[in-house]
C-alpha cells in the first residue's frame, strides 16, 4: 500500500493540471484580449480629447468652455471604463499565476471562499454568457490545506460542470460549516449521467467528454486529492437529463502534515 504523498510533486497529477491550462488558454487569451482592446481604442479617444481640450484652452471662450468640460466628462466615463478593464486582466493573470504554483511542503492556513473565486475567475473563461454561476459562500474558518492541490480539483469540477451543460444553463457554487467539516457543493443542470457512468466516474482514463476535451485524469487525481491528501471525502448525485451535484468535506483539522512525518 503506498503511502500518500501529501504535498508533493506528482508527474500524474501534473499532467492533468497541465492539460485543464492549455484548455483554459484559448478562453483566457480570448477574455483578455476583449479589455485590451477596450484599453487601446479608448487611449486613442482620450488622445483625441487631449488634443482638443489643448486647443479650446488655448482661446477660453464661453462655448469653449462648455466644450471642455463635456470633453472631460468623456474623459472620466473612459477612465473608469478601463479601470475595470484593468481589474478584469489582474484577477485572471494572478488566477493563473496562484493555480500553476507549487505547493509547498506543508498545509497552509487558506481562505478557502477566496480559493473558489480565484478559480471560478479562470474557469468563467470557458462559460461566456451560455452559463449563469451562482455563489453561495457561507461564513468559514482558514483550513490548514493545499490551496494549489485544492484548485485543481475545484477547477476541474467547474470545467466539467460547463461541459456537461450543451446550451444555456446554471452552476451552483455553495459552501458551509457543517460539524467539524467544511462542505462545498458543485451543482449543475446539465445533462447527467448515466448508471454506467456513475459506477466508473472516478475510474482513471474514463471520460464522459469528446475525444481531446479531457485526460479522463480529473475525477480520479481530484479523488486522491481530495481523501488522500486531505483527509476529506468526494462524493456525487447526478441524473440523466436532470444535472449533477459533486459534494467535497474538508476537516476543519485541515490536512496531515507531510508523509515524511505519517
Amino acid at each position: 500500500m503506498s503511502t500518500p504523498n501529501y504535498g508533493m510533486r506528482n508527474p500524474e497529477s501534473e499532467l492533468e493540471q497541465m492539460a485543464a491550462i492549455g484548455q483554459l488558454g484559448v478562453a483566457i487569451a480570448h477574455e483578455i484580449n476583449s479589455p485590451v482592446g477596450s484599453l487601446l481604442s479608448n487611449n486613442m479617444v482620450l488622445r483625441r480629447c487631449v488634443d482638443e481640450l489643448e486647443k479650446l484652452l488655448a482661446d477660453p471662450q464661453t462655448e469653449s468652455l462648455e466644450r471642455a468640460a463635456r470633453l472631460l466628462e468623456t474623459c472620466r466615463r473612459l477612465t473608469d471604463v478601463d479601470r475595470i478593464a484593468c481589474e478584469r486582466i489582474q484577477i485572471l493573470i494572478r488566477g493563473m499565476k496562484r493555480f500553476s504554483r507549487v505547493d509547498e511542503g506543508a498545509p497552509r492556513l487558506t481562505d478557502i471562499n477566496r480559493e473558489l473565486r480565484e478559480t471560478l475567475s479562470l474557469a468563467a473563461c470557458q462559460f461566456q454568457s451560455r452559463i449563469q454561476c451562482d455563489l453561495q459562500l457561507g461564513e468559514l474558518p482558514r483550513l490548514p490545506v493545499y490551496p494549489q492541490r485544492l484548485n485543481q480539483v475545484f477547477l476541474n469540477l467547474l470545467v466539467n460542470s460547463a461541459q456537461a451543460i450543451e446550451s444555456a444553463g446554471k452552476i451552483s457554487v455553495t459552501t458551509e460549516q457543517e460539524g467539524d467539516a467544511v462542505h462545498i457543493r458543485f451543482a449543475d443542470n446539465g445533462k447527467g449521467m448515466t448508471p454506467e457512468q456513475k459506477a466508473r466516474v472516478f475510474e482513471a482514463g474514463f471520460t464522459t467528454k469528446d475525444p481531446g476535451e479531457g485526460t479522463g485524469l480529473g475525477l480520479s487525481i481530484s479523488r486522491r486529492i481530495v481523501e488522500d491528501e486531505h483527509g476529506g471525502s468526494i462524493y456525487f448525485e447526478s441524473e440523466a437529463g436532470v444535472g449533477t451535484t459533486f459534494h467535497i468535506r474538508l476537516p476543519l483539522a485541515g490536512a496531515p502534515q507531510d508523509a515524511s512525518k505519517q
